[in-house]
């Protein structure tokens, strides 16, 4: 019989995994902390499709970027429709914004979404062709004060995470009315030695020199060391902004590095562009990123309308969070394991299991028919704070044997105490 296994890049997120990134109470502690910031700061959800029209990406992210060249899912439908599994978050938040007139509601629309990506790439240690990110998008302010609460999110969740070895990064893309002069100086600077860098980088010299500075081959790197600074080409009202932006950050109390060869990976970018990273990870060191896009709702055919954002990995923030031993607080899946002893006992626990949940108690029993030692070790497996052992003389009592797993300690209860004292220590 065929066996069949996970995709190449992809994992499964279960019960009890023993790696952090896929272990199911982890994933649930960091989405559920997702949920609360998002929601202090004003954000609130939208879900899109997995799979977008390819002209979506082609168009927002650019078609000389690696992600659109190389490394899209892309499929022709039974009707003829070229249609790609997302490989990012903000063009589908911002289709999703257009199609169903967010914008008509005025102000600032703040967004945020939970949900799968993908990219074909070679998978390795916190890059998947499958994962899972976490992003927001706030819409319709250029106000640089924004840009700065942005960041503050971002860095707010990881904080909360324990997570305090970052370095920020952060620079100013320009707009549409600097870029070509900074496009032109680096293309100058390149020209003399694009023979000698990779294939991808001779490539985009040609198509689009920008991306010469996302580059991660070495080679490229070393080569473009004395690149010319984009900050040294942004216009007046972009230098305004990028100098807004920064004060704002230092009245947070943020720290940060300006990396004037930060571009990121997508074309829409305008004015910031930051990355939080970890030097914990590796060469795979960027847990987050982002910035403005102040064209590209316009471009995908809606009104005016500034925007920014970020997009961070699920799994990456698990990955750095096992490096540092510190695990997420996690509630137990369950609260009460019910033991029963005898056939009578059995037949009477699905009753009793029915009473701990319509009281919002989490609660499980075991249904293999097995010993009252298998079923200890069960409630032990389940990590369930109380046992709740019955018997013959308990149901003739009307009460139950709570065992306080921890501690090995029973005490005699009715359920009904038993219920009113454990919703009472919630």
């Amino acid at each position: 019989m065929a066996k069949f296994q996970a995709p190449k890049g992809t994992h499964d997120v279960y019960p009890g995994a023993r790696k952090w990134h896929e272990n199911t109470a982890l994933w649930n502690r960091l989405e559920t902390i997702f949920r609360e910031l998002a929601a202090l700061h004003g954000y609130q959800e939208v879900r899109t499709p997995v799979i977008e029209p390819t002209g979506l990406f082609t168009r927002a992210v650019g078609e000389g970027t690696d992600i659109v060249s190389k490394e899209m899912y892309t499929f022709e439908s039974k009707g003829g429709d070229s249609l790609t599994l997302r490989p990012e978050g903000t063009a589908p938040a911002l289709r999703a914004y257009i199609e169903n007139s967010i914008y008509a509601e005025g102000g600032v629309a703040k967004l945020f979404y939970i949900g799968p990506i993908f990219r074909y790439e070679r998978p390795q240690e916190g890059r998947f062709r499958q994962h899972t990110q976490f992003g927001i998008e706030a819409l319709g302010s250029r106000d640089p004060r924004i840009d700065a609460e942005v960041v503050w999110l971002a860095l707010s969740i990881y904080r909360r995470l324990g997570l305090d070895r970052l370095v920020t990064k952060v620079n100013s893309v320009g707009c549409p009315n600097c870029r070509p002069a900074y496009r032109d100086a680096l293309v100058e600077f390149a020209r003399p030695f694009v023979g000698q860098m990779s294939a991808d980088n001779q490539r985009r010299f040609n198509e689009n020199p920008l991306r010469m500075l996302d580059s991660k081959d070495p080679g490229d790197q070393k080569l473009l060391e004395g690149a010319p600074s984009y900050i040294d080409y942004i216009c007046d009202e972009c230098r305004t902004h990028f100098e807004a932006f920064k004060a704002n950050l230092t009245a947070l109390g943020a720290q940060y590095e300006i990396d004037s060869r930060l571009v990121r990976g997508f074309d829409y970018y305008t004015k910031t562009a930051f990355e939080i990273q970890s030097p914990d990870l590796g060469a795979q060191s960027t847990l987050c990123g982002g910035g403005r896009y102040d064209g590209l709702v316009e471009e995908l055919g809606g009104p005016s309308t500034p925007g920014i954002g970020f997009g961070l990995g699920i799994e990456r923030v698990l990955i750095a969070l096992e490096k540092l031993n510190r695990r997420p607080d996690t509630a137990p899946p369950l609260t009460a394991f019910i033991v029963t002893l005898g056939e009578n006992a059995a037949s009477q626990g699905l009753a009793l299991l029915t009473r701990l949940r319509e009281a919002g108690i989490a609660a499980d029993m075991d249904y293999a028919g097995r010993s009252m030692k298998a079923q200890m070790r069960a409630a032990g497996k389940s990590a369930a704070p109380y046992a709740l052992i019955v018997g013959d003389d308990e149901l003739a009592s009307g009460d139950v044997v709570v065992k306080t797993m921890a501690t090995g300690e029973q005490t005699k209860a009715t359920l009904d105490e038993f219920i009113a004292k454990t919703i009472g220590q919630e």
